[in-house]
């Protein structure tokens, strides 16, 4: 638009129609071509009883280390068919999801820059209730609803244990607009033997959908770091390491 300045010198009312007939038919397909979206990323971060301060800080300060890679930026960055939109919440019990980081278009190394201090500065919303997986994806559900339009739209769910409390994945993905999302799982391996089985054959959910896994909470930045690396190229690996077609999708 700071080009209307150097034409406003142009006199004669058919020249200004003959600009207002270009800036219409030929340079507005390029700036609806820059706001394009190619992905809307929702990332859902366990804060429920089984974790502790210590593990909590390890998943709050992985995950903006992981945004924060030099791989990841350039995948981010380096789109031709739009960019990459981001949103942050905790979840834990039936009520306890906190949005952290509202939609943030991610176009530029300074955007991603105040993603990552956001997430790094983040304070735990809960502590002390249980872990209810199909609550946070209902809640993923209506974070993408009023999200922007992209061509894909991912939730990427960690935790570290199974559904214990309010309703299980299954009714999230019979009752939330959830049908064309793509939804992965970190799993934090550790307590809970079941966790990889249950995130495995309930969480994932749609076409390429698939298990990142952390070998504890120490390992939660690299895994991490694949799992948005993954995700913001579409990667599709086969069957090899986990990925799979849930039976949601």
């Amino acid at each position: 638009m700071g080009k209307h300045g150097k034409y406003r010198a142009l006199v004669g009312h058919r020249a200004l129609i003959r600009l207002a007939a270009v800036l219409a038919l030929g340079w507005g397909a390029p700036a609806l071509a820059q706001d394009q979206c190619r992905l809307a990323l929702v990332l859902a971060l366990d804060v429920s009883a089984s974790v502790d301060a210590d593990e909590y800080d390890l998943q709050r300060l992985g995950l903006a280390a992981a945004l924060d890679a030099a791989d990841v930026r350039d995948a981010i960055l380096r789109g031709q068919d739009g960019h990459v939109a981001l949103a942050v919440f905790e979840w834990s019990g039936r009520f306890q999801q906190t949005l952290h980081v509202d939609w943030t278009a991610l176009r530029s190394q300074d955007d991603i820059d105040r993603a990552v201090l956001a997430l790094g500065n983040i304070t735990r919303s809960y502590e002390g209730f249980p872990t209810s997986v199909g609550e946070a994806l209902g809640f993923g559900a209506s974070v993408l609803r009023r999200g922007p339009v992209c061509d894909r739209q991912v939730i990427d769910v960690s935790g570290d244990g199974i559904n214990n409390y309010g309703y299980a994945p299954e009714f999230a993905y019979r009752h939330f607009p959830l049908r064309d999302v793509v939804v992965n799982g970190l799993v934090i391996l550790g307590d809970d033997p079941e966790v990889e089985a249950f995130y495995r054959s309930e969480v994932v959910h749609g076409p390429g959908a698939f298990v990142e896994l952390s070998v504890g909470f120490a390992g939660f930045r690299a895994a991490m770091t694949r799992k948005l690396f993954r995700e913001i190229n579409d990667l599709v690996l086969g069957t090899y390491g986990g990925t799979r077609l849930s039976p949601h999708g």
